[in-house]
């Protein structure tokens, strides 16, 4: 049988990547000992408080369908909570819930990008970029941001990958994997660009919870940026609730009739049950503060994990911003990313993801997940540890 060409663009290089997070986790099933760190969903479990709603919603038969686009009280909580942050008229009318992020970016892709079409993407970016984007028929133009610099806007190569086929330029901050954020004069000056050049502009904002030092800036409190950007985020990471599929997207009213009639066909709207339980997040005093003890908890993660790096000079981290990732330059222990990593999880039982896949500029670093406990993370700092002496040795011998 044949399959449609469409078919490739979600197979690859970026689809690869996962291949030692997959062994690792079915290692997991038959040895307890095996350390997961190669993917972003939290060990914490999702608030009491928003558990305890969504059963409740379920036991009062809130189970049928529900308005495509979100209820008003949560639609109304997401504009609230964005509005407040960029200081610029946002409603209900600018929001639609989609099945996480991840959905809201490939609806957002369908509706703004046609066949010709070119997106810029600043690398490095999540991995399923790519796919969400050229099965639009659209081509992914990458820009790299400056590795030398810490993973800054390279402002000079933004603008010269600029063409007349371009029409949106894509962005994540705080990205994944950096845990870096654009600050307001690097977004200011890609807003510069977007209305010199009339380009969308799509800023995913999953990670803007979980701050450790700066300021979150979003990109569509900018003047003139409302109309031509689409911010997305969800809840899958601030309040551990991967699985719960709770995400959205906010821009003009226009496009979100687009995305409604798209998740007409796609999705028919996130189950009553689960809508309430996300408004609980959002609004609810305990739940409000187990997602704080989240971000306090990842920041003491990562100190720990910089700690380790720190300790082996073959090793050098980008110090994240935000998120619950940390990306370690590899390179001068002499094996590749996906050489180094392979071999961590070979010798030490230890899954973390070759960075390759997040574009060219990434090559040289794996990807640290710091979503264990507290107590597996010092144990893989040590097998870490371990894992390094062959390196010292090397050197010595």
């Amino acid at each position: 049988m044949r399959y449609a060409p469409l078919t490739q663009a979600i197979q690859g290089e970026t689809v690869d990547a996962w291949d030692i997070h997959f062994k690792a986790t079915s290692l997991k099933e038959r040895d307890p000992s095996v350390i997961i760190l190669s993917i972003g969903d939290p060990e914490f479990d999702t608030p009491t408080t928003v558990i305890d709603t969504a059963i409740e919603g379920l036991r009062s038969g809130d189970t049928h369908y529900v308005e495509i686009e979100g209820r008003d009280n949560l639609r109304s909580k997401i504009a609230e909570q964005h509005q407040i942050k960029c200081a610029q008229q946002v409603t209900k009318d600018n929001v639609i819930l989609l099945a996480g992020a991840q959905n809201a970016l490939f609806a957002s892709s369908m509706c703004i990008l046609e066949p010709g079409d070119e997106a810029i993407v600043l690398q490095p970016m999540y991995v399923t970029y790519e796919a969400c984007i050229q099965l639009t028929g659209a081509k992914l133009i990458p820009v790299a941001m400056d590795k030398e610099n810490n993973f800054c806007l390279d402002v000079e190569a933004l603008e010269q990958a600029i063409t007349d086929k371009t029409k949106a330029i894509f962005f994540a901050t705080p990205n994944n994997p950096t845990g870096v954020m654009l600050n307001k004069q690097e977004l200011q000056l890609i807003a510069d660009l977007a209305i010199k050049h009339d380009l969308w502009v799509v800023s995913d904002e999953v990670y803007s919870h979980t701050i450790f030092e700066g300021e979150h800036v979003s990109i569509a409190g900018l003047e003139n940026m409302a109309e031509r950007t689409i911010t997305l985020n969800s809840l899958s990471k601030s309040h551990a609730m991967t699985g719960w599929r709770v995400g959205w997207a906010i821009g003009p009213t226009e496009l979100i009739g687009h995305l409604s009639n798209l998740s007409l066909c796609m999705l028919y709207g996130l189950p009553g049950f689960i809508q309430q339980a996300a408004y609980t997040a959002l609004t609810d005093t305990d739940a409000l503060a187990d997602s704080e003890s989240m971000r306090l908890s990842y920041l003491r993660r990562r100190d720990r994990l910089l700690k380790c790096f720190q300790q082996h000079p073959k090793l050098s981290c980008i110090t994240p911003q935000a998120s619950m990732f940390l990306l370690v330059n590899v390179s001068q222990t002499g094996l590749s990313s996906q050489e180094f990593a392979e071999a961590l999880f070979e010798q030490q039982k230890i899954g973390v993801l070759p960075a390759a896949a997040f574009g060219q500029c990434a090559s040289d670093f794996i990807r640290i997940s710091y979503v264990v406990d507290d107590k597996q993370l010092e144990d893989a700092c040590n097998r870490i540890d371990s894992f390094m002496q062959q390196f010292s040795l090397a050197e010595c011998s």
